[in-house]
C-alpha cells in the first residue's frame, strides 16, 4: 500500500472478504458517528468523515475495489490510467469503443472486436440538368434493413420468447482478464451477438435475426439551383443494424446527368452555337436552345470565332429567389469544306478585295511576326 494513507478496509473496519452489504453497513454506522454535524466541537470529525467516504467510494464499486486489491492506492493516484478519469478506469477496457484501424483492426475483426455498424447508408439520386436548375420532387427507392414485423423484432416464432444468454447473463457483453496487465477487456458477446438473448425457435420471416430487408420509398425535394454532388442527410432512414438500436442516417448524393447542349458555370449556363462565315461577317439573328425552350440570339456584324454572347436571365435560378444567372453562348464560325469552282472563285476575289485592312487580327499577327524575325 502507498505510504501516508490508511488501508480502505481498515478505515471501514471490515475484512478483505467483506460482502457489499457488510461494507455498506459499516460505512453507515461509522458515518453516523463521525459526521461533522454530530460533532460540532471536534475539529477532526470532518477529516475522518472525508476519509470514510473516500474508502466507501472505492470499496462499494466492484471495478475500483478490484483494482485497489491489485494495486493498492496507486490505482487511485492522480494521473493513474486505472483511476476514475483514466483510459482504463476500473481496470476495464471496452474494445468495442476503440478506434482501431489498419492491420490490428483487421485481426481483431476476426474475433468480432471493432467498431459497430451504425446503420448509415449512402445512395445516389440522378436528376436531369433542368431538374437541377429549377428544382423538383423525386422519389428514391432503395433497400434497407428494418426490424421484422412478423415477430415484433424478437427473432422468435409466434408463441415463443427468446431466452437470456447464459454466456453474458443478458448483458450482451463479456469480460475477460488479461494475463500481463491488471485490466479486464470487455467486448460484445459472440454467442448472442450483443443482444443478450438466445432464440431457440426462430421466426420464419427473419430466420431468428429479428431483421429483414425492405424496399423503402422516399420523397426528396430538390431545391432550385442544386449543384452536382450536393448531399442531404435523412435521419432514421438508413439500416437498423440491431433491433435494440435506432436506424442510421441516409446520405443522398445528387448526380446530374450530362446535357446535350448545356454546361453549368456557377449560376450561368454555357452552350456553343455554330454560325456561318456570312452570319458572323454581316450579322444575323440565330435560333439557340435555352432552359426555357427555343430562343433568339442577335449576332452582331463582325463577330469573331470564339466570341461569347450573353442572354440575360436565362441561367440557373439563384438561391432565395434573387433572379437567375445568364446564358453564355460561345460562337463557333464554321468554315465550308466543299466548294464549287464558282464559290472558290468568289472567295478568292473576296480575299483580294478585303486585303489586310479589314482583317485586324491577321494584320496584327503579321506585324508581330515581322518584328520577331526582322
Amino acid at each position: 500500500m502507498s505510504s501516508g494513507k490508511r488501508d480502505h478496509y481498515e478505515v471501514l473496519g471490515v475484512s478483505r472478504g467483506a460482502s457489499p452489504e457488510e461494507i455498506k453497513a459499516a460505512f453507515r454506522k461509522l458515518a453516523g458517528q463521525h459526521h461533522p454535524d454530530r460533532n460540532p466541537d471536534d475539529p477532526g470529525a470532518g477529516q475522518r468523515f472525508k476519509e470514510l467516504n473516500g474508502s466507501y467510494q472505492v470499496l462499494s464499486d466492484p471495478q475500483r475495489r478490484s483494482m485497489y486489491d491489485k494495486l493498492g492506492h496507486r490505482a487511485e493516484e492522480p494521473g493513474s490510467p486505472f483511476g476514475s478519469g483514466g483510459p482504463f478506469a476500473g481496470g476495464v477496457v471496452d474494445m468495442s469503443d476503440l478506434n482501431i484501424d489498419g492491420l490490428l483492426g483487421d485481426l481483431l475483426g476476426v474475433f468480432g472486436v471493432g467498431r459497430g455498424d451504425k446503420g448509415d447508408l449512402k445512395r445516389d439520386l440522378e436528376i436531369s440538368f433542368e431538374e437541377a436548375a429549377f428544382g423538383c420532387e423525386k422519389e428514391l427507392k432503395y433497400e434497407r434493413i428494418v426490424a421484422c414485423a412478423d415477430c415484433h423484432a424478437t427473432g422468435s416464432a409466434p408463441g415463443h420468447r427468446p431466452e437470456t444468454c447464459s454466456a453474458c447473463n443478458g448483458r450482451g457483453r463479456v469480460r475477460f482478464q488479461q494475463g500481463l496487465l491488471p485490466i479486464a477487456v470487455e467486448r460484445t458477446c459472440s454467442r448472442c451477438k450483443g443482444t443478450g438473448r438466445i432464440v431457440k425457435v426462430p421466426c420464419e420471416a427473419c430466420k431468428g435475426s429479428a431483421l429483414v430487408t425492405s424496399t423503402n420509398t422516399l420523397s426528396v425535394t430538390i431545391p432550385p439551383g442544386v449543384e452536382p454532388g450536393a448531399t442531404r442527410l435523412v435521419a432514421a432512414a438508413g439500416n437498423k443494424p440491431r433491433p435494440d438500436r435506432a436506424a442510421g442516417e441516409l446520405e443522398i448524393t445528387i448526380q446530374v446527368r450530362t446535357h446535350t447542349f448545356f454546361k453549368r458555370v456557377g449560376e450561368d449556363v454555357l452552350c456553343q452555337v455554330p454560325i456561318t462565315f456570312v452570319q458572323a461577317a454581316l450579322g444575323s439573328e440565330v435560333e439557340v436552345p435555352t432552359l426555357d425552350g427555343k430562343g433568339k440570339l442577335r449576332v452582331p456584324a463582325g463577330t469573331q470565332p470564339g466570341s461569347v454572347l450573353r442572354i440575360k436571365g436565362k441561367g440557373i435560378p439563384r438561391r432565395a429567389g434573387l433572379g437567375r444567372g445568364d446564358q453564355r453562348v460561345e460562337v463557333a464560325v464554321e468554315v465550308p469544306t466543299e466548294l464549287t469552282a464558282r464559290q472558290r472563285e468568289l472567295l478568292e476575289e473576296l480575299g483580294r478585295e478585303l486585303g489586310e485592312d479589314v482583317q485586324p487580327q491577321r494584320r496584327g499577327f503579321m506585324e508581330k511576326l515581322r518584328d520577331l524575325f526582322g
